[in-house]
């Protein structure tokens, strides 16, 4: 059976699309089409159903996905060997994610591996943006908040942020104090401006949610960039803000800024690695994957 035609299928099998997998491999999408229809014939019997957005897998298309998905991956691992283990050959890494934690976490930590011979290029964007880059072949690995949806793409947990509500000190101290905002819940924090990243306030509604049990009552006073820009605008006394406190433990170490609140349970986030499913078998992908998740457990 020829390998080309099987790593059509897994990859078709992965994607749920035609065109999704056309794009991944390089190839058209008559050309996919093609490739499919003639491991069906050898096979004598139908892979997938067609559907008018993408494709469902037949019991014995799910069966020969299982069977023979494995021993593709490895036969493109041996065939596409080299990478940091071979010092005559360079490799790339394509990196996606939310540029603070790939500025603060991510890059910092693959150093080691970039001083071996790991090039890295960087990008940023939405979650969905993100998982339509991967399915693209745009982006090899990306650090998201949120799980994607299907076969195509696998993502591994990597760690949990801490949001906290933060503020410059002469906030805090109009407040009256931590003893009063727990007193008073959210209404003690209408009046103040809010800093955020989008005009949803998409972490101050999380953050209000989970510890107020409501939904905040405010307009984005600053809508910054980046978190990084929050943290500068909330030090300079423009307003509260919510941020992780990997990204303002040290504002808050030096009193630039203070947290307002304490909560018994604070908001948490999870970061997920989201790859390509089979892509762990390039070398140079699988150890900035294993990296990235040994530096996590101390993050």
């Amino acid at each position: 059976m020829d390998l080309t035609l099987l790593r059509t299928f897994v990859t078709v099998h992965r994607a749920g699309s035609f065109t999704r997998a056309a794009a991944l491999l390089g190839l058209s999408q008559p050309a996919v089409t093609s490739q499919i229809r003639a491991l069906e014939k050898q096979l004598g019997r139908p892979l997938f159903l067609r559907q008018a957005r993408g494709v469902t897998p037949t019991g014995i298309g799910d069966e020969l996905a299982h069977k023979v998905a494995p021993h593709v991956d490895a036969l493109l691992e041996i065939a596409e060997a080299g990478g940091l283990d071979d010092p005559s050959a360079s490799s790339t890494l394509h990196l996606a994610g939310p540029p603070e934690f790939l500025a603060l976490r991510a890059l910092p930590a693959l150093t080691p591996l970039i001083t071996q011979g790991l090039a890295v290029r960087a990008a940023h964007g939405t979650a969905e943006e993100l998982f339509e880059g991967l399915a693209a072949g745009h982006h090899e690995l990306a650090i998201t908040t949120s799980r994607p949806r299907g076969r195509l793409l696998t993502a591994t947990p990597l760690c949990d942020e801490e949001h906290v509500l933060v503020a410059a000190p002469r906030w805090a101290a109009r407040l009256g104090g931590a003893a009063v905002l727990r007193d008073k819940g959210a209404p003690a924090l209408e009046h103040l401006p809010v800093v955020e990243v989008h005009e949803s306030l998409p972490l101050v509604t999380r953050y209000w949610t989970a510890v107020f049990d409501a939904e905040p009552v405010t307009n984005g006073s600053v809508i910054a960039p980046d978190l990084r820009a929050v943290l500068t605008c909330v030090a300079a006394g423009a307003g509260l803000g919510v941020l992780p406190r990997y990204l303002c433990s040290d504002a808050l170490d030096t009193g630039e800024i203070v947290a307002l609140l304490d909560p018994p349970v604070p908001p948490l986030r999870t970061y997920f690695l989201v790859v390509r499913t089979g892509s762990l078998a390039h070398p140079h992908l699988a150890r900035a994957h294993e990296w990235l998740l040994r530096a996590a457990v101390s993050w």
